[in-house]
């Protein structure tokens, strides 16, 4: 481990100096990219650096114990500086756990209405809700791509693109089914329905990322239009690509040009066959796949929303929460630090046994 953390410190020293090179810093594109690798390594550097910091304090207070009127203070000392020694150790763990790649990426989100009809459709725009709110809490941007209403003011599908810094890696964990236990407005007998939600969460990828052949290709244009015809567009803005090969449907309506409907598309289409991609590669690798909170299966269920008890519970970390109303109004961040926690503790598992 100690060779590891020498050699990114020198990165980082390397990396700092060509920051402040003429020619680096006049382009705004390699000064960004070398300002970001500066950024990721920065954590790992400060905690070594305390590392060696406190390795020297426990080496100054062991010399002094030679001497007998120092020697119980030296020992306080070195005392001391053992305690955090093991506490910076447990944090280099953490911090050099193989990181996701996608983790500063924008993100995609998908919501469909499941089982439940009308009840899913409705809870599925109290999820779309949830999660807008929690990037404007972040002053992150959100952008619907695709949007197809109920009458009744619900959600059949919604595909929206939340822009910020690290919002991959805080919506990472939301793949699967959320599963929703409340007494609908339609129902006079006041009796509690179970319906279901599905969630699939997507790293945003440009068109570099991943590879797409543009003869794979099939792509459609029509009219936007609304629930009930609300927001029809004369012009046949809307764009509708289909990836022959696999089959994958991509349609983009909410921009008026065809242009940025085409582009934000093919963003979601590499984001979706990246995910495959991924999907099969970790279905590959059972070490890999028992290192994760969840599987993100979109079959795999993985929260309820309990209305009558005010009660949120993710059943894959057991955590439940009585705070129903404001995780549904985007106080979501107990939920994803659990999550997040439950995840490195589960790698740091799987990379202790190896």
């Amino acid at each position: 481990m100690l060779e590891k953390l020498i050699a990114i410190e020198e990165k980082y020293n390397t990396l700092e100096k060509r920051a402040q090179e003429p020619e680096v810093y006049l382009d705004p594109v390699l000064y960004a990219k070398i300002a970001r690798e500066l950024k990721e390594i920065q954590p790992v550097v400060e905690v070594y650096r305390r590392f060696e910091k406190v390795k020297r304090d426990m080496e100054g207070a062991r010399e002094l114990m030679n001497d007998p009127e120092l020697k119980e203070m030296a020992q306080e000392e070195f005392d001391t500086a053992q305690i955090e020694m093991d506490r910076i150790n447990e944090e280099l763990k953490v911090l050099l756990l193989p990181r996701d790649p996608n983790d500063d990426k924008n993100v995609i989100i998908e919501i469909r209405g499941g089982a439940g009809g009308d009840e899913a459709a409705l809870f599925a725009y109290n999820l779309y809700r949830m999660y807008t709110m929690y990037a404007e809490s972040k002053k992150w941007k959100s952008e619907i791509a695709n949007l197809n209403e109920t009458e009744l003011g619900g959600i059949k599908e919604v595909s929206f693109i939340i822009e910020g810094d690290g919002a991959y890696s805080r919506f990472k964990f939301e793949s699967g089914v959320h599963r929703v236990q409340r007494v609908p407005e339609t129902e006079a007998s006041g009796r509690i329905h179970t319906s279901t939600v599905t969630v699939a969460v997507l790293p945003e990828m440009e068109e570099v990322d991943f590879e797409i052949n543009p003869v794979d290709l099939s792509i459609d244009t029509f009219r936007a239009s609304g629930a009930g015809g609300q927001h029809v567009n004369k012009t046949e803005s809307a764009i509708r690509i289909t990836h022959v090969p696999t089959g994958t449907v991509v349609e983009c309506q909410d921009e008026r040009s065809q242009h940025k409907n085409r582009e934000r598309a093919m963003k979601i289409l590499a984001s979706r066959l990246y995910e495959e991609e991924r999907r099969r590669q970790t279905a590959e690798q059972a070490a890999e796949r028992k290192g994760q909170v969840g599987t993100g299966d979109r079959s795999e269920r993985i929260r309820t929303y309990n209305y009558p008890q005010g009660r949120v519970t993710d059943h894959r970390i057991g955590l439940t929460l009585h705070k129903l109303e404001q995780v549904l109004n985007g106080a979501l961040d107990e939920v994803f630090d659990a999550l997040v926690m439950a995840d490195r503790a589960e790698k740091l598992k799987i990379s202790e046994e190896k």
